[in-house]
């Protein structure tokens, strides 16, 4: 996983989706006797998340890596998703509308984390990095229709 750089930089989040983050998966997992666990579990392994005060960065891959990097002050909006089977399991996922032509939506799933005190921390990240690289709102490359 890539290191974080800089000194003033600050990891807000570090790890993999859960494995089991949802009650859907957890069916699936009793129903094939576990095979869906080994699978649920292989991807949920190969896929990491690092979050810092700067950029996102996402890991995944089984046998080839794919590493997809957004910087923080492209981030336009953040919705959290926490629907009701990911609830119970203790889980959510935080949606990313961004102004990266190569990743326009991104979206962190089943994380294990609070992902509301998460998006707080996220939230005064990117109002500062906006801030510091002057980005403002009529910059929008994404059209509106």
């Amino acid at each position: 996983m890539t290191k974080v750089p800089l000194p003033d930089e600050r990891i807000l989040f570090k790890g993999h989706p859960a494995i089991i983050g949802s009650v859907t998966r957890l069916l699936i997992a009793i129903f094939t006797l576990g095979i869906g666990a080994i699978w649920f579990w292989l991807r949920s392994v190969n896929t990491q998340y690092l979050i810092t005060s700067q950029r996102i960065v996402i890991e995944s891959g089984i046998f080839s890596r794919d590493i997809e990097t957004l910087e923080i002050y492209q981030i336009d909006d953040i919705q959290l998703d926490k629907p009701l089977d990911q609830r119970i399991m203790g889980t959510g996922n935080i949606r990313l509308l961004t102004r990266d032509l190569s990743a326009p939506k991104l979206l962190l799933k089943r994380l294990p984390v609070d992902v509301r005190e998460l998006y707080e921390q996220m939230r005064p990240c990117i109002q500062q990095a906006r801030f510091r690289f002057h980005v403002r709102d009529e910059e929008n490359p994404r059209e509106v229709f």
